[in-house]
């Protein structure tokens, strides 16, 4: 079997197991619906109990799980590519905590609300926090490293992080209003929401996939991309505006999530092999999975909600923990 085939088997299995978890969120939570009622009241027009739990509450709220896993597996992808730096993610360098700080501010101080406003924000934060890490990480004689751009993005998602739950702290009303969106939550997403965020994440997915292969020489550093033909401030720039598309909109449907574009890509990479070009299509469908289950399986177990960005904290940060270690040991 060749490896596009093979290729397209995985991919499909994992659309498979995507559609999967998705049936599955229908009829989980707290009252569980089954199976049979559920794909009926998917189809129905009757307003009954049923029918509005699951088309106005778990549908839109699944279908975001997925819109922004994928989103977030895709940011992570190209940016740890871009960087050479295995350890880098939206949420490490800064992206995640530029696009929130945004958001609450301009809640806070112009009164912004709805997603198709909010959006612009999400967008224009992230971008803001990926200039200033790229910034400070290329200060100093060495230039740009990836540990200098890692120590940056901490600096620059602490400091904004910290402007945040001021903002929050001072202003009460904010701070009830997207309590949840801070920790990273798909509670109460609306249908309407969703259509509105989708195409700027489907948009920048789309863009990914089909410029994945440039990505491959990016990661092979600027002299030898400089050397295949590349022109490597260009696609620097592509690829930042992908990734501030990616991250925007996910940020502005969900919050702030991390461990997503840190986990995906290096368990994708662990099973397929470090070319860019075959990992990005399939971190897009594991991190839409992973996204999915991690917000369906505490619902499953304790017929509670948890923010979904606790539930993957607590899968992303022994992972973390595990790859720091194991290129510690690498590099000795």
């Amino acid at each position: 079997m060749t490896g596009n085939r093979q290729d397209a088997l995985g991919l499909l299995l994992l659309s498979a197991g995507l559609l999967t978890l998705l049936v599955w969120g229908l009829t989980v939570g707290t009252s569980d619906i089954s199976l049979a009622d559920a794909w009926h009241a998917l189809w129905s027009d009757t307003d009954q109990r049923e029918e509005i739990v699951v088309q106005d509450v778990r549908l839109p709220r699944l279908l975001a799980a997925i819109v922004v896993g994928a989103a977030l597996a895709a940011a992570g992808t190209i940016m740890q590519a871009v960087t050479g730096n295995p350890m880098a993610d939206p949420g490490l360098l800064g992206v995640n905590a530029g696009a929130s700080f945004a958001v609450v501010l301009a809640i806070a101080l112009g009164g912004v609300s709805g997603a198709q406003n909010l959006v612009w924000f999400a967008f224009l934060g992230a971008g803001g926090a990926a200039a200033l890490v790229y910034l400070l990480g290329g200060a100093g004689r060495s230039g740009t490293t990836p540990v200098k751009l890692i120590l940056a993005g901490v600096v620059v998602a602490s400091f904004l992080g910290a402007l945040t739950m001021s903002i929050l702290v001072v202003d009460m009303q904010t701070f009830d209003e997207v309590r949840l969106w801070t920790a990273g939550s798909l509670k109460g997403r609306d249908m309407q929401g969703v259509l509105l965020l989708a195409p700027y994440a489907g948009v920048s997915l789309i863009g990914a996939i089909v410029l994945r292969q440039q990505f491959n020489a990016l990661a092979l550093g600027s002299d030898t991309a400089g050397s295949l033909g590349q022109n490597q401030p260009l696609w620097l720039a592509i690829s930042a505006l992908l990734v501030v598309g990616l991250a925007g909109s996910a940020v502005a449907l969900a919050g702030p999530i991390g461990f997503v574009g840190l986990v995906v890509p290096h368990l994708v990479r662990m099973s397929i092999g470090s070319n860019y070009a075959r990992i990005l299509p399939f971190a897009c469908l594991v991190g839409a999975g992973l996204t999915l289950l991690a917000d369906t399986l505490p619902r499953a177990i304790f017929a509670r909600d948890v923010p979904v960005g606790i539930s993957l904290a607590a899968i992303g940060a022994p992972f973390f923990i595990w790859l720091a270690r194991r290129e510690r040991a690498a590099r000795t």
